[in-house]
């Protein structure tokens, strides 16, 4: 079955969504790797939906009113005149690319509408959990791109996963987020005990050596996780402009035009630390 991994952190501008969908490319279309992976998309900010598909197709989708994340958690909702909302779910499944050899990358779109579910959020944080229980078996490897905040999809996104991957920027307030996570997983896991999530780690994203605020940040994030258990990744995301291009471009860093091969290598570094973590 998929390997399931969910990227989380209660701090928002880490970037869960470019990590997301650089590992997507990664691990699709290096030969090292050859898989087919998909990309579950629950904020709905949707920044990982219109990275990878691009803003032209993502914009067709929402206009044509296809099957996005948001019906996955509104299927049951009632409609005006009676009945419930009723969709295939498997359109929601939508290719970005194909690899001679069977790798590709599919993604599960999400929408700002994704945001009224919160409004009634009960019995809902289990149904991403059944769809993916029957589709896994497609796919080696599956991301779920979480919002940073509390939530229902929170839950949903422990329950259909078998790690937590936790991108940190190392600036100032970097830390915040990583209490309220301790304490959300505690929280989880007290619910939901038949469901055990584990840490990948957490991995420094758009590091520069700034010092010496940067060493000052990542001095106290190392602190936590070692109170907490927690790994911390030994290779790290650079900072790079080549990154909003790659995501303009619609292309991984390491097709980016102009991407410096040294950003390429350091990112396919912290790829492989992950599949390691994760026994890929």
């Amino acid at each position: 079955m998929a390997k399931k991994v969910a990227l989380v952190n209660m701090k928002g501008g880490v970037g869960k969504s470019t990590l997301a969908a650089q590992f997507a490319w990664q691990f699709a279309a290096m030969t090292k790797w050859v898989k087919k992976v998909l990309v579950v998309d629950i904020d709905p900010q949707f920044n990982v939906s219109q990275y990878l598909l691009g803003i032209g197709r993502y914009k067709k989708i929402t206009d044509n009113n296809e099957p996005t994340i948001w019906d996955i958690f509104e299927q049951y909702t009632q409609i005006p005149g009676g009945g419930k909302k009723t969709v295939d779910l498997r359109n929601t499944l939508h290719n970005v690319i194909e690899f001679i050899g069977g790798s590709k990358i599919d993604v599960i779109p999400s929408r700002l509408e994704l945001a009224f579910s919160l409004r009634n959020p009960a019995q809902k944080e289990t149904l991403l959990a059944k769809l993916v229980s029957k589709i896994e078996s497609d796919y080696d490897l599956i991301f779920i791109d979480c919002p940073p905040t509390e939530s229902l999809f929170t839950t949903a996104a422990y329950l259909s996963s078998d790690y937590i991957l936790v991108p940190v920027k190392p600036e100032f307030l970097s830390t915040i987020g990583l209490p309220l996570l301790v304490n959300s997983l505690a929280e989880f896991h007290s619910h939901y005990d038949e469901h055990k999530v584990e840490l990948a780690g957490i991995v420094f994203n758009a590091t520069t050596d700034y010092a010496p605020e940067e060493v000052i940040s990542k001095r106290e994030v190392r602190s936590l996780a070692n109170k907490y258990g927690w790994y911390v990744f030994q290779n790290e995301v650079s900072y790079s402009r080549s990154y909003p291009k790659s995501a303009r471009e619609g292309k991984p860093i390491f097709w980016t035009s102009y991407a410096r091969q040294t950003q390429a290598q350091r990112f396919h570094s912290v790829a492989k630390e992950l599949a390691d973590r994760i026994g890929l």
